[in-house]
């Protein structure tokens, strides 16, 4: 699925944090095919996120997840769809935004790789940040090993993200968050 959404019965939390609605995910998977059809792309942004949109509405999401879906949301998007929206970023933000952060990675030999979640924004990963740990990587390190340690950690710290999310342990002010832990 690529863009990856939960709903979360608010009343369930306190007896099951983690409580996904699996008709929604079961309804996401039947529509895949017909949603692939509608990825946003520059010439039909406006129309993929209409039916994006169509179908947070229709089944109520509360919180949007994105996972290499490598499209800035627009802002009529975010506004529209009404609730929060995490994404995860294969760096550790402010460096090596955008596509390929590995490969940007291995090439200045850097000696730490890291993951960063964040909420989404219209400007391209400028959201508040979430969430975010490193690893250390040498001069031994291919871009392929960089991509698998780099993948593993990506895994950890969106569901630490997700986690402190929806036990609202989370504050934003002027693009930055206060996590409480």
């Amino acid at each position: 699925v690529t863009l990856l959404l939960l709903r979360v019965e608010a009343r369930s939390i306190s007896a099951d944090r983690w409580s996904l609605s699996l008709a929604l995910l079961s309804e996401l998977r039947r529509r895949s095919a017909a949603r692939d059809k509608r990825l946003a792309s520059p010439e039909n942004k406006s129309e993929a996120e209409n039916a994006q949109l169509q179908i947070l509405r229709e089944a109520g999401v509360e919180c949007i997840v994105m996972a290499r879906y490598m499209q800035v949301l627009s802002d009529r998007f975010l506004t529209e769809a009404g609730c929060p929206v995490i994404n995860i970023h294969h760096s550790f933000l402010p460096a090596f935004t955008g596509g390929k952060p590995y490969h940007q990675a291995h090439q200045r030999g850097v000696k730490l790789i890291g993951a960063t979640a964040h909420y989404a924004t219209a400007v391209l990963d400028e959201g508040p940040i979430i969430h975010q740990d490193v690893t250390r990587i040498n001069h031994r390190n291919s871009v392929a090993d960089l991509i698998r340690k780099g993948r593993d950690l990506e895994k950890s710290v969106f569901a630490q993200a997700i986690r402190l999310h929806l036990d609202n342990r989370i504050l934003v002010y002027n693009n930055k968050t206060v996590v409480f832990d």
